[in-house]
């Protein structure tokens, strides 16, 4: 059976070359140009993933609102914001809100297709039996790197495809310092210093939610970051 993919884009023409490029890839996709629309599509049947621009009509937020929704409705179901807006703000607010992903227009297809073929991947991960080989601890920290998953003092910690990679690329070798390029190469991305600096920041708060005193991503100024070597 094919996977499904839902675009919800009001730029027709955009939407129909992205609709194009997926079915040449064997996907399943169904356009909304509207979020009225796609939240009833959306209910009546769960796609494998829904990619979202943000501006829809009038509504420069509708995106946004339609994230919160989704997310609430299918904590598992793989989002991903494809946006002409790339300022931190909205790239940040787009992954708070529940994103997987946020990825700018001026996106080549080949790194398109890449990003949603991992998070497909992941998905199809998470719903495997887990293979305890693939598990790497490092003190209080355990990433299974089949699962895609993430725990902290045996709590899980969700996060998306890219901060996945970037923190095994950290954790693989404790005390090792990864520049920029290196997290880039890690996550398969381009990315700027800020939206790297930006990941790095988003990891850190999302285990600081659960464990206040975590320190162990460390920043090495002008060089980049290391896991922090145990004593």
């Amino acid at each position: 059976m094919k996977q499904h993919i839902v675009i919800v884009e009001d730029e027709s023409a955009l939407a129909a070359n992205y609709r194009d490029l997926l079915v040449r890839q064997g996907y399943q996709v169904t356009l909304y140009d509207n979020a009225k629309d796609a939240r009833q599509g959306l209910q009546a049947k769960s796609p494998d993933l829904a990619i979202l621009d943000i501006a829809l009509g009038d509504d420069a937020e509708a995106g946004f609102d339609l994230c919160r929704d989704l997310r609430s409705q299918n904590p598992t179901l793989p989002i991903v914001f494809l946006s002409a807006r790339d300022t931190e703000v909205d790239v940040i607010s787009g992954l708070r809100i529940g994103a997987d992903d946020y990825l700018t227009k001026d996106i080549s297809q080949p790194q398109l297709l890449a990003r949603i073929t991992a998070l497909l991947r992941r998905v199809a991960a998470l719903r495997a039996p887990e293979n305890t080989e693939q598990i790497l601890k490092r003190g209080d920290l355990e990433l299974n790197t089949e699962r895609l998953t993430v725990r902290w003092q045996g709590v899980p910690i969700d996060v998306t495809y890219t901060e996945f990679c970037m923190l095994h690329a950290l954790a693989r070798h404790p005390g090792h310092i990864k520049n920029r390029a290196q997290l880039m190469d890690a996550a398969s991305v381009v990315l700027d210093d800020s939206t790297i600096t930006s990941h790095i920041r988003r990891i850190r708060r999302k285990f600081e939610e659960h464990d206040k005193h975590f320190e162990n991503i460390e920043t090495a100024y002008g060089l980049g970051y290391r896991w922090k070597a145990e004593s």
